[in-house]
């Protein structure tokens, strides 16, 4: 029996229509579709950690890395493969299930894959997921990486095709769906998403959802950043996204991606606790947990640990990984846990 949750063929109006809802329609639709596919009581967290900074040629407007910018990164190696399973490990310490390694490439080299894929199978080797982000890859460079065990491969869109063009003009939006392509026909998870506060309208981001949503599979990991302003970059004078916009943004992707994990990425330093218990209920049900992101700043772990404490939300354990489930829940039951779960928002606001 086919399942009328899972479509691959939204029209901007159908999601337009949904972002419009009034914000506790919108809300409930998505909490909803989150408890029917997820634990809501579960996040699953990730660490991200620069295997290779700087001196990218690209010209992505929001990014402290690129050579174009005046900003305070400069140019090193690639980390020796000790440095980074020394990372791995705490990571996983302190509760990660997922490894994310980032290096500041146009696209993959010869020498670089070889070192990535080494780093890969010794992450992997720690009972970690492996999920990279490294540019534009080839066919059989996705092919390589799967063959090493990697899990997952990060490539945002960024914005709506429409918008991109005002975004980076180095690699085109083609080239970033190419991409996505060749690392979901090796067989690797995708892991897609994009930024909020690039200058871009509402319209551009519900583009950006339909987008994802309409790729032959949906991706499995969805993260949606909010746009970390680095001095020196053309964006450091633009607006912050609104709070409630944002969080419109996630209860969107829950929607039209019911089964795959909505991550709350880059910019959550800059969020409230409450902004973020809105986001968790919405369907946000990931973050990247560690003080720095790449080159920016994170929240800090002790604020993440008193903030899913305050919410009774459990972090998924080692075991749980590549688990989607779907949660058959009784109506009944649906009905009786919505009221805990709204006060579990509510209970930031109490002094």
């Amino acid at each position: 029996m086919k399942n009328l949750d899972i479509k691959n063929n939204w029209t901007v109006l159908e999601l337009q229509k949904l972002y419009e809802l009034p914000f506790n329609d919108l809300l409930w639709k998505s909490h909803e579709l989150h408890r029917k596919y997820h634990n809501p009581n579960e996040i699953q967290i990730s660490t991200l950690m620069s295997i290779k900074t700087g001196g990218c040629p690209e010209d992505c407007k929001y990014c402290s890395q690129s050579i174009r910018y005046d900003t305070d990164i400069n140019l090193e190696k690639t980390l020796p493969l000790s440095d980074i399973i020394s990372q791995a490990k705490d990571a996983k310490e302190s509760g990660a299930t997922r490894f994310c390694m980032g290096a500041a490439w146009r696209n993959l080299t010869k020498s670089n894959l070889a070192k990535v894929k080494e780093m890969v199978k010794e992450v992997k080797s720690l009972g970690l997921e492996t999920c990279v982000t490294l540019g534009m890859l080839s066919g059989n460079q996705a092919e390589e990486l799967k063959k090493a065990g990697l899990d997952y491969y990060n490539h945002n869109l960024d914005t709506s095709e429409e918008y991109y063009k005002k975004v980076v003009t180095t690699r085109t939006y083609q080239d970033r769906l190419d991409t996505l392509k060749y690392v979901r026909d090796a067989g690797v998870k995708v892991c897609s998403g994009g930024i909020l506060g690039l200058g871009e309208e509402n319209i551009d981001r519900i583009k950006l959802i339909q987008v994802l949503a309409n790729l032959e599979e949906h991706p499995e990991s969805v993260p949606i950043n909010r746009l970390v302003k680095v001095e020196g970059t053309p964006y450091f004078d633009n607006f912050e996204v609104d709070e409630f916009d944002f969080v419109r943004v996630i209860a969107l992707a829950r929607i039209a991606m019911p089964r795959a994990y909505v991550r709350l990425s880059a910019g959550r330093d800059t969020m409230n606790d409450q902004m973020q218990a809105l986001c968790f209920f919405a369907g946000a049900n990931s973050v990247f947990y560690g003080e720095e992101l790449l080159t920016t700043k994170n929240s800090t772990i002790n604020h993440d640990r008193k903030l899913l404490k305050k919410l009774k939300i459990n972090t998924m354990n080692n075991s749980d990984n590549n688990e989607i489930k779907s949660k058959n829940i009784s109506k009944e039951k649906k009905l009786k846990d919505i009221p805990v779960a709204i006060n579990n928002i509510l209970k930031p606001h109490v002094s």
